[in-house]
């Protein structure tokens, strides 16, 4: 039998038809080709940084733009049939950033169907006991990379205590820096620390941070920040910003400040933060707060982008 012919290339994919308009269709989707493999999607996650962006209509230019489009880089599921030359074997169980594989309608990120078409390259493994807690490894990735930079400090004040934040805090931890700051202005997400403090940050008097990390997305923060720093400190950019960003020269200039963009995570990222899982340095828990069946997909998203409590919401393709 034909590569391609044990498994139906079709799906059931999310859909972002326009702005806010969320659908559930059945899909055709790309046979699989030697270096690729067909992956069984059993969680996918919705991101509340980049996906709130094309959900709003508010993405700027990016690669691959365009509506109709299947978002979703946060997936894991079960390889079902692999190519020869794909690197991967079936019955693996994977971590899937995407997916590009539904001919017309765009991937961008493509990970939020039930199945996918992919390249074995593209997959990483991971421990099939993580359950749906495995499609956080994008954003603990994503953490990883800020942090783990070439000559790179340890953050030691976070602006956000999100999903992202909060994996921001744990992985400086498990690094062995000193346990940061963290402000956050929403009572709902003042909770949750481990191993460091949040704060308002009107309670905060410091203004001797030699690394803030900001996970906001808020453009209008870099002043206040700026601000806070210690002579010759840094602020990374480690959200994804719609508006654009701009500073006050003078305060910049006399506290010397650096600014750093770290962007999406590596293969290298999603290794590094897999290893911390598997020593227990690293925690998941506590990050996934809703779930959601793929047919209310509408209402995921909507909840997702807009109740404050949301850390993470979950699509759960697994059930038959």
């Amino acid at each position: 039998m034909a590569l391609g012919e044990a498994i139906a290339v079709d799906a059931q994919a999310v859909i972002l038809e326009q702005p806010r308009h969320i659908a559930l269709k059945r899909l055709a989707i790309a046979a699989p080709e030697d270096g690729d493999v067909v992956v069984e999607i059993a969680w996918s996650g919705i991101s509340t940084g980049t996906e709130r962006l094309l959900w709003t209509g508010a993405m700027p230019a990016f690669p691959g733009m365009g509506y109709p489009l299947v978002p979703g880089y946060e997936s894991v599921g079960r390889v079902v049939e692999a190519g020869r030359a794909s690197g991967r074997s079936v019955g693996d169980w994977v971590f899937v950033p995407g997916a590009q594989c539904y001919g017309e309608i765009r991937g961008l990120f493509g990970g939020s169907a039930s199945r996918v078409t992919v390249p074995g390259a593209r997959v990483t493994p991971v421990d099939e006991n993580l359950g749906e807690q495995g499609v956080m490894l994008a954003l603990a990735g994503t953490a990883y990379h800020a942090i783990a930079a070439d000559k790179a400090d340890a953050p030691d004040l976070i602006i956000g205590h999100g999903a992202l934040g909060r994996l921001l805090a744990r992985i400086a931890v498990a690094r062995g820096g000193p346990a940061p700051t963290v402000w956050e202005i929403n009572d709902a997400r003042m909770c949750g620390a481990e191993g460091y403090s949040v704060v308002h940050p009107d309670d905060d008097k410091r203004s001797d941070y030699r690394a803030i990390y900001d996970v906001s997305g808020d453009s209008g923060l870099l002043d206040q920040l700026v601000g806070r720093l210690a002579k010759g400190g840094e602020i990374v950019l480690a959200g994804f910003y719609s508006d654009r960003l701009s500073f006050a020269f003078a305060p910049a200039f006399i506290k010397e400040a650096r600014l750093r963009i770290a962007a999406e995570f590596t293969p290298h990222d999603l290794d590094a933060v897999s290893q911390l899982i598997a020593h227990e340095q690293l925690s998941l828990d506590g990050l996934i707060t809703h779930r959601s069946e793929p047919e209310h997909a509408g209402a995921a998203y909507e909840t997702a982008f807009s109740e404050s409590g949301c850390l993470k919401m979950v699509l759960d393709w697994s059930a038959p």
